[in-house]
């Protein structure tokens, strides 16, 4: 429940306490403005604290020191070889010269650290700009025990519990083996988190050091104006609902509108069949901005991912990711022609986009939902989802001694799954996949099995030991890519392009300035974090420009 609050006139009042909420109230709140901070959940942090934390800000001083050579030139470069004109120039320079700034002012003014992430490349390296590692950073762990009672109030995921940063999976090479036994004791001392945990933890410590406590179980439901001007928000909390004035602006950053059916249905390209995203994402940024007059941008993009359905202890049947688990060899994707379909292997937005391919003849998505298929070598080495044998084979997942006898569980043609295992394995035992070029990207590589090294070899291998096991593959998204458009300071814009004062928006809240690409790991965060930092900064300058101090007038 959130607390009373007898004055509701700030500065600067934000919604939302995700990383992008976080950073531009305690940007603001370090410009000496009075922040208003709400959230809608009775929980914060939002997605990202359900994340891996990763942040994708190029060019920044720690991929310096590390070595790795990078520059503005380059990283415009790199977004716009991707671009497929959705992405707009002026906002991916404002990106490209805020990112390195957004590292150094958040180690120097709050308890926010990073480290680069090794071995973690850009989604797409080998066009032109692209970098296979450096760009992508990450916070160190941090002990929850420093938030005292809201270390029991960040919200905590099914899939990325905190227990490790993304350093320490195969992925960032640290501890590819898994951590042992003990240090993940030690870390309970402290109740020590790594991952989004990290993120938000620090974030949130350095608001609350600096006074911007969040308001928790208070949603933000229909902007207040004054000549055309926005002046605050009428908020529901726990207590019956009140405005909350803000002479500076307001900043949206309450993620998308990926939970909610009607938005989705109106603006998404394709399908979007899960979410694994909080479920307070249903569009009440969009909503509100619509209402005074925001142009919209980006809005058929949503940041893809496969998810398949499994049942998690004390959560019941939730989406689960499957990033890591696609790419490793002894697995394939097939539709249900029995057929592969793309580059398992790819990363998971652009993989998003095989979901939504329509054969004309037929008028159908051929490729939604799909099949993950593995076998015994992949499950007994890897696992999935959190299941490993000798436990019981969970309810989500088929199995059959032979790939025909799955087909048949499956409901695809025998003839058909087998001839596409056969000629699979036969690309298999050469080293290559001439179909979909899987293998041939070294982010494909760096996301399959490290005991391989940055080898094909590393996520192409048969499918040879029985029993062999599906499961169903769902087109998911992390969240929606659509909103207001917004300047490069992340002031919204009407529809005759010109400056709503007073409102800001940022992070899945804006329209996304990445068009239809996933610019690296972390490619979520990074631009969240930029726009997060640039929304606080303009909007206390704003309330300071006009001689507020808290009076909201």
């Amino acid at each position: 429940m959130a607390d009373t609050v007898d004055d509701h006139r700030y500065d600067v009042v934000v919604l939302g306490t995700g990383a992008t909420g976080l950073t531009a109230a305690v940007r603001a709140a370090a410009d000496g403005a009075r922040v208003g901070l709400f959230e809608r959940a009775e929980e914060v942090g939002g997605t990202s604290a359900w994340s891996g934390g990763v942040a994708w800000l190029p060019n920044n001083r720690h991929e310096a020191e590390a070595g790795f050579a990078d520059s503005r030139d380059e990283v415009l470069t790199y977004l716009e070889s991707l671009s497929h004109g959705l992405i707009e120039r002026p906002m991916i320079e404002a990106f490209a010269d805020t990112a390195p700034e957004v590292v150094d002012w958040l180690e120097a003014n709050t308890p926010v650290e990073f480290e680069t992430l090794a071995g973690m490349s850009d989604y797409h390296p080998e066009h032109p700009g692209g970098r296979r590692e450096g760009r992508s950073v990450e916070c160190p762990l941090f002990p929850f025990e420093e938030l005292a009672e809201w270390a029991g109030r960040v919200t905590v995921g099914w899939q990325l519990t905190g227990e490790f940063c993304m350093s320490e999976t195969s992925l960032g090479r640290k501890a590819p083996n898994g951590l042992p036994p003990g240090e993940l004791e030690r870390r309970k001392i402290r109740d020590e988190r790594g991952s989004g945990q990290a993120l938000i933890g620090r974030l949130l410590k350095g608001c609350l050091d600096r006074g911007a406590v969040p308001q928790t179980g208070c949603r933000g439901v229909r902007l207040l104006t004054e000549d055309g001007a926005v002046t605050g928000v009428v908020v529901e909390g726990p207590y019956g609902p009140f405005e909350a004035r803000a002479g500076g602006g307001v900043v949206v950053a309450t993620g998308g509108f990926e939970h909610d059916t009607k938005l989705v249905r109106t603006f998404l390209r394709g399908p979007l069949a899960r979410a694994v995203s909080v479920p307070t994402n249903t569009g009440d940024a969009l909503r509100m901005a619509m209402r005074v007059g925001a142009d919209l941008a980006n809005m058929r993009e949503a940041w893809w991912v496969a998810t398949i359905d499994v049942e998690v202890p004390g959560r019941g049947l939730v989406p689960w990711q499957v990033n890591s688990e696609r790419t490793r060899p002894h697995s394939i994707m097939v539709n249900d022609d029995g057929a592969r379909f793309t580059n398992e292997a790819a990363n998971y937005n652009a993989l998003g986009n095989a979901f939504h391919v329509v054969d004309v003849a037929r008028f159908a998505y051929v490729n939604h939902p799909a099949w993950l298929l593995i076998d015994h070598h992949f499950l007994s080495r890897y696992g999935l989802a959190g299941y490993k044998p000798p436990a019981l084979t969970p309810r989500w997942l088929l199995e059959a001694d032979s790939i025909g006898a799955l087909a048949g569980q499956m409901g695809v043609s025998p003839d058909a799954l087998q001839d596409t295992v056969q000629r699979w394995n036969a690309h298999a035992a050469a080293g290559a996949d001439p179909d979909f070029h899987r293998g041939e990207s070294h982010h494909d590589r760096a996301w399959g099995d490290p005991a391989f090294g940055y080898t094909p070899q590393a996520t192409i291998g048969p499918l040879d030991t029985p029993p062999y096991y599906a499961t169903r593959v769902r087109c998911g998204t992390l969240g929606t890519k659509g909103g207001p458009r917004t300047d490069v300071s992340g002031r919204v814009l009407d529809v005759d392009g010109e400056v709503i004062d007073g409102l800001y928006a940022a992070g899945n809240a804006m329209g996304s300035i990445m068009g239809m690409t996933y610019g690296g790991h972390g490619g979520t965060l990074g631009p969240g974090l930029v726009f997060g930092y640039l929304t606080g900064r303009h909007a206390a300058a704003r309330a300071a420009a006009r001689g507020h101090s808290g009076d909201g007038r």
